[in-house]
């Protein structure tokens, strides 16, 4: 267990209430800090981070605490980016060893894309776990923890909303012009 574990254990109300009061100072500098050099998701799990790395160093803690949570930031920022080209790469090995089944790109498909925005929820996760995850139904009854009969039943049912979706949104494309009153 760390120092700041053990003040938090032993009530330090005084340390928490210094701390409140850092963070009031230092997120909003900190969220624009990350927000210039990376995507929204990343800057807010970053921050978090930083935040939490500053807690777990209260300790040493300068009286102008910004410019050291700069630079707790610049290196949590740096290890996410390395994790995340590590990934990139890793996904891109798996990939060569074991290509895809065929599934329907989820990138660049329009049509798909709205036909999946029209479905319930429960539906497109289901349809997500099958086509995107490559999930069989036994392990897509793992994830959502029912029955493979029952993961069985309702990705069927998924695949008939989504081809009726798909089957209106081809009905109605192309059909942009009116014939009001009979005339054209």
């Amino acid at each position: 267990m760390d120092r700041a574990d053990t003040r938090a254990d032993n009530g330090d109300a005084a340390a928490r209430a210094r701390f409140e009061e850092v963070v009031r100072e230092i997120h909003e500098p900190l969220r624009r800090f990350l927000a210039r050099r990376t995507d929204a998701a990343a800057a807010d799990d970053v921050l978090a981070e930083t935040l939490l790395v500053c807690w777990r160093r209260y300790d040493e803690l300068p009286p102008e605490p910004l410019p050291f949570a700069y630079g707790v930031a610049r290196l949590c920022l740096a290890n996410a980016q390395r994790g995340s080209r590590r990934q990139r790469r890793l996904a891109g090995r798996i990939a060569a060893v074991d290509p895809p089944r065929d599934a329907p790109d989820p990138v660049g498909d329009d049509r798909l894309a709205e036909a999946m925005a029209g479905l319930p929820a429960r539906d497109a996760e289901l349809l997500r776990l099958w086509a995107w995850e490559q999930l069989t139904p036994g392990e897509i009854a793992t994830v959502l923890e029912i029955t493979a009969n029952a993961a069985s039943i309702r990705l069927h049912r998924a695949k008939e909303r989504l081809r009726d979706a798909l089957r209106k949104i081809d009905a109605t494309g192309g059909h942009d012009e009116t014939t009001e009153g009979g005339r054209r």
